[in-house]
């Protein structure tokens, strides 16, 4: 950038930054925010200053662009807020009990399926997982009905 192309935006930063934060702080009721958007809007300027399109009145042009995007802010935040309560909320965590009840469930699962032979045991898996009689029968080498028969 040219020496006069920054003097063009060190000039306005030191005489209109203060005065660009307050009048963002007005329109966002957020300082921090003001600031951010007043230095969004002087990145913008030191481009279209870079790119030769110095804009006849800096300050007004800085408040124009503070300005809009505070308005956008605004209007982002707005929709954020209306579709909040399309998002899924995360589920809280089990409780005690849930766990407790969960793990003797496992036991009993584990233990029932110790008794069963290889066979039955690899068909009740299958069938867990979805698998149709038919392709279960196919796997362990029976035939549908007796497989059907054995599942129940």
């Amino acid at each position: 950038m040219l020496a006069a192309q920054e003097l063009v935006i060190e000039h306005e930063y030191r005489s209109g930054h203060d005065a660009l934060v307050r009048r963002l702080a007005a329109l966002t009721r957020d300082r921090e925010e003001a600031t951010d958007l007043a230095h969004e809007a002087f990145l913008r300027l030191t481009r279209e200053v870079s790119e030769g399109r110095t804009p006849t009145s800096p300050a007004a042009w800085l408040y124009r662009v503070g300005s809009n995007l505070a308005l956008s802010r605004g209007r982002r935040i707005a929709v954020a807020d209306r579709r909040a309560s399309d998002l899924p909320i995360p589920s809280a965590p089990p409780a005690p009990e849930q766990l407790v009840v969960k793990a003797e469930l496992g036991r009993a699962l584990r233990l029932e399926l110790a008794r069963l032979s290889p066979e039955e045991r690899r068909a009740v898996l299958l069938a867990a997982e979805g698998y149709p009689p038919a392709e279960i029968a196919a796997v362990i080498g029976r035939t549908p009905g007796a497989t059907r028969t054995m599942l129940c």
